[in-house]
């Protein structure tokens, strides 16, 4: 009786650990989501993923890449609908509803928010963004949204607007919208959105312009947030032209242990896109 009994329990103790490895066998197969490009041009896409991939193979944290080149009609994206805090990027989303929301009323910008909006992209400027969250509100804001197709992201609530949920879909949304002729937002309305973010002060060049060559145009807006939770959140949307090509790249990521380390990581992303276009 005795023996039966112990043999029941290694039975037991047998299924048991065979349905904990059974259960754990999904998460340990697991792998992390790859780079995916298509392009037009013969041969760019398998580089572009390559390199891309290769770029990241020693960096931690979660980092998402969307790449799109309207000359080649290249297109390379990583974790595209993780949700990220925008920290400063959602700048460019609060400038835009700016001037949409203008459009919409027939009137120019007034000179104080012409101020505002030069301090809050320049120089990303936190009290700029704060006295502009608050005077749009969170109904413009969402109309904005809504009619630029940036149907994932959603606004900070009680005016935490650097909580704002953004994905790498939604911010090449609004950076093709904010480089080509489209309804939403009117050809002066781009122009002096690119004017701002091509003016960024020195110290915040950063990012995704990384490695553009000499011949390149380009606008940028960063982003950089602290937390508890996923350490430093450090974002990068740029758009560039030259050299045969038109194209924006955004990088977001969090994890990252200092703001430099995610810093690094994006300009290692940047520097092979840049690469590998110019050579294309």
């Amino acid at each position: 009786m005795t023996r039966g009994i112990a043999r029941h329990a290694k039975w037991i103790a047998a299924g048991a650990l065979a349905a904990c490895v059974a259960a754990a066998t999904p998460a340990a197969a697991a792998t992390a989501p790859a780079v995916s490009c298509t392009s037009a041009k013969a041969g760019l896409a398998d580089k572009l993923k390559r390199d891309i991939t290769s770029a990241l193979s020693h960096r931690s944290g979660t980092i998402a890449v969307g790449l799109y080149d309207r000359t080649t009609k290249t297109t390379c994206t990583l974790r595209s609908s993780t949700a990220y805090d925008s920290a400063s990027v959602v700048k460019v989303t609060v400038l835009a509803t700016l001037l949409w929301d203008a459009k919409k009323h027939n009137r120019y910008l007034t000179d104080r928010e012409s101020t505002l909006a030069k301090a809050m992209i320049t120089k990303s400027d936190n009290d700029a963004t704060s006295k502009l969250w608050r005077q749009l509100g969170l109904t413009k804001i969402k109309g904005f949204l809504t009619a630029a197709g940036m149907t994932r992201t959603k606004p900070g609530a009680n005016g935490y607007w650097g909580l704002t949920q953004i994905t790498v879909t939604d911010e090449q949304k609004l950076l093709k919208l904010i480089t080509a002729k489209n309804t939403v937002l009117s050809d002066n309305a781009r122009a002096y959105i690119l004017k701002l973010m091509g003016q960024v002060i020195s110290s915040q060049r950063w990012g995704t312009p990384y490695g553009a060559g000499s011949g390149i145009s380009w606008h940028v807006k960063n982003g950089w947030l602290q937390r508890s939770t996923h350490g430093w959140r450090v974002h990068s949307v740029g758009t560039f032209k030259g050299g045969g090509h038109d194209y924006m790249i955004t990088v977001l990521t969090h994890g990252n242990s200092t703001m430099n380390y995610g810093i690094t990581t994006i300009q290692g992303v940047a520097k092979v896109i840049h690469r590998d276009l110019a050579a294309s």
